[in-house]
């Protein structure tokens, strides 16, 4: 929060008192990603009276301003920037409306502007007829097209526009960030009204306003905030905004290796725990639903016991629905016969005890999961040397980028052969997915030679090789999955997906492949 719009308010006052009158004497780069700007009585030349000092750090894991009382540059290894403000005089420091930026305006029109986005922050200069003269990291290439009007963002934020939004408040309030919404979620839980919920926001901006400044550890973490977090634990509090942002600076540096990386690799599995639990609520909901909702199988039944009942070329009918002792209303197709409408209710059936064991199997996949990742939080806490937690982290695929909180029931089709994992994708984006994400380069994959279809993939069990059998049967899976699904017999292609290729550019599906084999196989289901 220590980029947060709320805070940049209050920090905006604070710099303007420091810096008004003052004169930009140099800014300095040391470092590849932190910039130095100095600040003084006098132009440069004049004896350096009452320096004031903005150090920007602005690494790619951490991006912070910081105000050191005495920096004393190196003689080697530095480099002038932003020599266009040399012996300028500030006028102003204001933050840009609703946005996480400070500018800094010159008596000569001139404006300097700290973009505070994230690892996206930047240090941006404009002449005085608002272009953009010199950029901090040019890397940034969209920083040079930044129009300074635009940095002002009026909003309509009353209670009109609150209503008006359907109470969607992270458009309301775009400015708020991730720890302020996630207060918010807590304090409108379980309050309906939406002027009650109105007098919570409001009763949350106001305590934003108050001028206290917080840095809790948070997973071994220093957190900043604006607003008082009981449950963090016992936090440090300031009253100065410079001084607050200071200590929360000097902690972050001092964070050793183990409490760093600890913090990191909880923060993600404490993600993935929620993530998870949310799914299976949600899930289970859907489940109860279709166990304790009118079966499909059930209006078959009470249609055939009823053919007589039922007028010709009818579109709903009311009839007695013998389960419950009580009338059901019934949709009907009406070109379709009272039997030929009881046989479509016995088709969906079948799709329906589909979705309820599809259903059970994910919750029971997710639930494991779930105990899985609480048992790597237990031991990642118990950790206490770096090369440990890092060969854990590698050992458990943490940080891999291959282990996702979706599973492979819910996204793709699914078949357990002889031991084996066959995984085919439901359409073209769908393949993408399951071949660029979920594929490993050991897993081979198969598709039906020249025309479109299911990528299929089984995956690899390590020091086995795949049987014959399991091939074939998934080729024959891949060819029924494909236009070729009518055919005597299919060729399908068959590659270890280390030589399965996507260029950029190419369509949802498509793929280059740099090796491959070819078998024929009797397509089947």
């Amino acid at each position: 929060m220590h980029q947060n719009y709320y805070f940049l308010k209050k920090l905006a006052p604070k710099l303007h008192q420091q810096l008004s009158g003052k004169y930009f004497i140099e800014a300095f780069s040391q470092e590849k990603n932190e910039l130095l700007v100095v600040f003084g009585d006098g132009p440069d030349g004049d004896t350096l009276t009452h320096p004031f000092f903005i150090k920007a750090t602005f690494r790619p894991d951490f991006s912070c301003l910081s105000f050191p009382e005495k920096f004393d540059r190196a003689r080697r290894n530095s480099v002038n920037l932003f020599n266009e403000f040399k012996n300028q005089r500030i006028e102003r420091v204001r933050v840009c409306l609703n946005e996480r930026a400070l500018r800094f305006d010159c008596d000569s029109g001139a404006v300097l502007v700290f973009k505070l986005f994230g690892n996206r922050s930047n240090i941006v200069g404009f002449s005085n007829q608002g272009n953009v003269t010199s950029l901090f990291n040019n890397r940034l290439i969209a920083d040079q097209n930044i129009q300074l009007g635009a940095l002002d963002r009026p909003l309509e934020q009353d209670y009109e526009a609150f209503l008006q939004s359907d109470r969607q408040l992270k458009s309301l309030f775009p400015t708020f960030g991730k720890l302020v919404n996630a207060v918010l979620k807590k304090r409108l839980a379980g309050i309906p009204d939406p002027l009650q919920q109105w007098q919570v926001v409001q009763n949350l901006l106001a305590e934003m306003e108050q001028g206290h400044y917080y840095i809790y550890d948070v997973d071994m973490v220093p957190t900043f905030s604006l607003i008082a977090l009981p449950e963090a634990g016992e936090g440090v509090h300031y009253d100065d905004p410079l001084e607050g942002l200071n200590q929360f600076y000097y902690r972050q540096v001092r964070l050793n290796g183990i409490d760093k990386e600890k913090g990191e690799i909880v923060r993600v599995i404490k993600k993935r725990i929620v993530q998870t639990e949310n799914y299976l609520e949600n899930t289970f909901e859907k489940l109860v639903r279709l166990e304790e909702g009118v079966k499909n199988e059930e209006i078959g039944h009470i249609l055939m016991a009823n053919l007589h009942q039922i007028p010709p070329r009818t579109e709903q009918v009311e009839l007695y629905d013998f389960y419950r002792d009580q009338p059901i209303k019934i949709k009907l197709k009406k070109d379709w016969s009272p039997q030929k409408n009881a046989e479509g209710y016995y088709r969906k059936s079948k799709n329906e005890k589909i979705e309820l064991d599809r259903l059970n199997d994910s919750i029971m996949h997710r639930q494991g999961e779930l105990e899985k990742l609480q048992r790597q939080l237990e031991e990642i806490n118990e950790i206490d040397m770096l090369r440990a937690l890092r060969t854990y982290i590698k050992n458990e695929q943490l940080l891999t980028g291959k282990v996702h909180t979706a599973d492979e029931v819910e996204l793709f089709k699914k078949v357990e052969f002889m031991g084996f994992t066959i995984l085919i994708g439901r359409n073209a984006k769908n393949n993408d997915l399951l071949t660029k994400q979920y594929a490993f380069k050991e897993d081979l994959w198969l598709h039906a030679r020249d025309v479109s279809g299911s990528h299929v993939v089984i995956k690899y069990q390590p020091g086995k090789n795949f049987p014959e059998p399991v091939i074939e049967r998934a080729a024959e899976i891949a060819a029924y999955h494909s236009k070729r699904k009518s055919d005597s017999l299919c060729p399908v292609i068959v590659t270890p997906k280390k030589y399965v290729r996507k260029p950029k550019g190419m369509p949802d599906g498509a793929v280059v492949l740099d090796k491959e084999k070819v078998v024929l196989v009797v397509p089947k289901p």
